[in-house]
């Protein structure tokens, strides 16, 4: 019987899983540089990349998101309420907007609500939930594969 308070091994590390496909790799870094130059905010990005990683369970990017928005001089106090930023203040409309929608992404078996797109869309624009549609698409295919190979975790960031 395994212990179920102990940390699960890595199946894979990250170099050896993308030795076996590295133009996924190149790809999936094409996309991120695509998705840190779209014009959206480095700092929301990161926002929203730390709570999916949350949301889906990847110990490996929530840790690397983590890092990221430190140096990007996202507030600790932020990145502390983030997994409760429903019932926290302290996020701007645009935040509020942005979590919701990439939640809602990140969920959707049968699409978005319109109600929810539609509010996202009045706060942040057409163009904006374009690209945070593609942010969560990346942070998603990234979360997958680490979760599933079990990527270690960094403490000290990327």
């Amino acid at each position: 019987m395994t212990d179920p308070l102990r940390q699960p091994e890595p199946r894979l590390s990250r170099p050896a899983f993308f030795a076996h496909v590295p133009e996924a790799e190149a790809a999936l870094r094409a996309l991120s540089r695509a998705v840190a130059g779209s014009g959206l905010d480095l700092g929301l990005i990161e926002l929203v990349k730390l709570r999916l990683s949350q949301v889906n369970g990847c110990g490996f990017c929530t840790a690397y998101h983590l890092a990221e928005a430190r140096r990007l001089g996202v507030a600790a106090d932020r990145l502390d309420a983030l997994p409760v930023w429903r019932e926290m203040p302290g996020f701007s409309p645009a935040e509020r907007a942005a979590l919701a929608y990439a939640e809602a992404v990140n969920a959707a078996g049968h699409g978005v609500p319109d109600a929810l797109h539609e509010a996202a869309g009045a706060v942040l624009g057409e163009a904006d939930l374009a690209r945070l549609t593609v942010a969560v698409a990346l942070i998603g295919a990234w979360n997958r594969i680490a979760a599933t190979w079990r990527f270690a975790p960094r403490p000290d960031g990327p």
